[in-house]
């Protein structure tokens, strides 16, 4: 063999093997990427689904998606999550009602306290017409595909100290954080406290500090995230039976083939079962954890609660964006 072509020999294997490490990366590029963005701390369920999403997904589908789970809001803040999918900065969110009011405010009628009873009626209530409705507005306006919706907990008022609290009258002047949107916030008012906007991420030391008094949220999420070690007391309010939307950008989903937007679907049924079931089964159990944390929980007159909420609904501008008959409607859903 000549040295000549010894050379050509050594160059089109240097060729080959530069042909194949280039296409190491254009495999990867060819997976379908989703970037997940949440508030949820780790330890809590609706952290944890997404780890079922994803393993759903990696047995159903092996190879085909990249699923990057971001915790703690590290990604994008809670509330933000919404542009950033319209923008394509993000694929997959868990996104409030309030989040969807920002855009459609008629939606805002499932902020309302004491409208959905529990996670029965929620499921049935969003995986009925109402829910086709709904979703079908928000791909529409938002650029958001709604995949489903799961169970966060019925939301409870924690305070950093006990209060003798049975009416609304009660929480006045008291500093409750609430999410920082004009929904979340007059929920707060609507409660009878002097609602204060700040980030979940936020929420412990305020509570430590007492930048804020206190705090609403599902039992789970008060374990979850340490809450009862910087609280004296819950009050069993039950003022929102509260869920997430799973949301994916339309963007990518559309650009998805139809077995893999069935795949994408069936993960995150998957996601959303495991959460519901392991949230209502612990918050089941959680009073009796608090009470031997050292909290108080206190029941308060639930019915005057649920008068003066729904009394500030109905007589709020909420109200009037409200499509007409749509409260009937979920009521009248069994």
């Amino acid at each position: 063999m000549t040295t000549q072509q010894i050379t050509r020999r050594t160059l089109l294997g240097a060729t080959a093997a530069l042909g194949a490490t280039a296409a190491l990366p254009a495999l990867a590029q060819g997976k379908v990427m989703l970037r997940i963005s949440t508030p949820a701390v780790p330890e809590d369920w609706h952290g944890k689904m997404w780890t079922v999403f994803k393993e759903a997904l990696d047995k159903s589908a092996p190879g085909e998606f990249d699923v990057q789970i971001n915790l703690n809001g590290s990604l994008f803040k809670q509330g933000t999550e919404p542009a950033a999918m319209a923008r394509g900065n993000l694929e997959l969110a868990a996104i409030s009602a309030q989040d969807i009011a920002k855009i459609l405010p008629e939606y805002s009628i499932y902020t309302a306290g004491y409208l959905i009873r529990d996670p029965d009626h929620q499921q049935k209530v969003f995986n009925g017409p109402i829910g086709a409705e709904m979703y079908k507005a928000v791909a529409e306006k938002m650029d958001v595909q709604i995949l489903g919706i799961g169970y966060l907990g019925s939301r409870q008022v924690n305070l950093r100290e006990v209060r003798n609290v049975k009416t609304p009258a009660d929480l006045k002047g008291v500093k409750l954080r609430m999410p920082g949107s004009k929904e979340w916030l007059f929920l707060g008012e609507a409660l009878g406290a002097t609602p204060t906007p700040l980030a979940f991420g936020e929420v412990y030391l305020g509570l430590k500090t007492g930048t804020v008094d206190g705090q609403d949220n599902p039992l789970p999420s008060v374990r979850a995230a340490k809450f009862y070690e910087v609280t004296k007391q819950i009050v069993m309010t039950s003022h929102l039976t509260d869920g997430i939307f799973i949301a994916i950008s339309s963007k990518s989903y559309n650009a998805m083939s139809a077995a893999q937007k069935q795949k994408v679907n069936a993960a995150t049924q998957a996601a959303i079962a495991f959460n519901n079931d392991n949230r209502i089964k612990e918050e089941a159990q959680l009073v009796d954890f608090f009470k031997k944390e050292g909290l108080q929980v206190t029941m308060p007159d639930v019915e005057s609660f649920r008068k003066t909420v729904q009394a500030a609904y109905q007589n709020s501008d909420y109200a009037k964006v409200w499509p007409k008959g749509l409260v009937d409607r979920i009521n009248a859903v069994k």
